[in-house]
């Protein structure tokens, strides 16, 4: 009777050889799967490189733990490791089962399962055979590329098998050297050891740019001779001024200090003359305040006649005189006549000084 396997549960195995068969469903998108074996000591390490059975060591030296090749059963592809237990020395306490995926992660591996048979001798095939046990080998992420299906371990003077399916998303590479497998990379052993593998990135980078060519230098000028002018006239802001050299900055007195100056040869000396800089033209601006309208035109001046007004309107005095004007309406009569003031007969002085009284 089959038994079906959960994760970290175990059976006791009464067979004296046992063939381990990963089974999966392969398609389009699938990684091929690969199964292998560790013998694992008492450190639960193994004892050295050749305790790793896989396809490219298919056989341990022992020759009781084995890796056959692949075959297909109906819709599915099989991978099969068989251990042999009576053989086996005590210094081997354990043999882990694996599977590593191929270009891939075991979360594209489509009905992963380990099947165990009775590889005895008395036993049957394993094609007509029952297995003795079945596990369904479920990632835990999808991005494992490698898997721990199961081991089987010694109890007392028995063996067992417990279902795991612990992953390593670093692949076979990592899970092998977890248990003591020394990988070596194969780009390491292919390279020569004369140092040569180092120059090559110097190499392939490309020769080194050449240097700037230097500019061809002048004749030597003759004695007496003033020096020849420059390719490119100086400025003043680069320029000595009155003799003196500055620093290219800006003169804070003058903004505009951007014209360019004589080469000495103009000038007949080996200094520099200052030349004043010239301001740009100011835009035409408009007016501050608006202008006042314009005055109406004065009189005329003397001798001129002066112009008519327009009509119903008075006519401007003549030579700078006002002119009588004639009345047009009737005369009003005459005020009236003032009375002639008559004295009060009761009237009397008020009193003298002292020295106009009588005594």
């Amino acid at each position: 009777m089959t038994q079906a396997m959960l994760k970290g549960s175990n059976i006791p195995l009464e067979a004296t050889a046992i063939r381990a068969v990963l089974r999966w469903t392969p398609g389009t998108g699938v990684p091929d799967v690969d199964a292998s074996a560790l013998l694992l000591g008492t450190d639960d390490r193994v004892r050295s490189d050749e305790d790793f059975v896989f396809y490219n060591q298919p056989h341990h030296p022992s020759g009781l733990v084995r890796h056959l090749p692949k075959k297909p059963v109906q819709d599915a592809l099989t991978d099969t490791i068989e251990a042999e237990f009576s053989g086996l020395g005590p210094e081997v306490r354990r043999v882990v089962l694996a599977a590593s995926a191929d270009g891939g992660t075991f979360g594209q591996v489509r009905d992963l399962s380990l099947l165990l048979y009775d590889a005895s001798s008395d036993a049957p095939d394993s094609t007509d055979a029952e297995p003795i046990a079945i596990f369904a080998v479920l990632p835990e992420t999808g991005k494992e590329a490698a898997l721990i299906c199961g081991e089987l371990y010694r109890r007392g003077d028995g063996w067992k098998f417990r279902a795991l399916g612990q992953g390593y998303e670093s692949g076979l590479v990592g899970l092998a050297t977890e248990y003591g497998i020394s990988v070596e990379d194969g780009e390491d052993e292919d390279a020569p050891d004369d140092g040569s593998a180092a120059a090559e990135p110097e190499a392939a980078a490309g020769p080194e740019p050449a240097p700037p060519a230097a500019a061809p230098s002048a004749p030597p000028a003759a004695p007496g001779a003033p020096p020849a002018p420059s390719a490119e006239a100086p400025t003043q802001a680069h320029s000595p001024a009155y003799g003196y050299p500055h620093a290219a900055t800006p003169d804070p007195w003058d903004p505009h200090r951007t014209q360019p100056m004589r080469p000495p040869a103009a000038q007949g000396d080996s200094g520099y003359a200052y030349v004043p800089p010239q301001a740009p033209p100011l835009p035409p601006q408009a007016p501050a305040y608006p202008q006042p309208p314009a005055q109406p035109p004065g009189q005329p001046a003397y001798g001129y006649p002066p112009q008519q007004p327009a009509y119903g309107y008075p006519q401007p005095p003549a030579y700078g005189y006002p002119q009588q004007v004639q009345p047009t309406g009737p005369v009003p009569p005459p005020p009236p006549p003032v009375p002639a003031q008559v004295p009060d007969p009761h009237f009397v002085l008020p009193p003298q000084g002292p020295q106009f009284q009588n005594r």
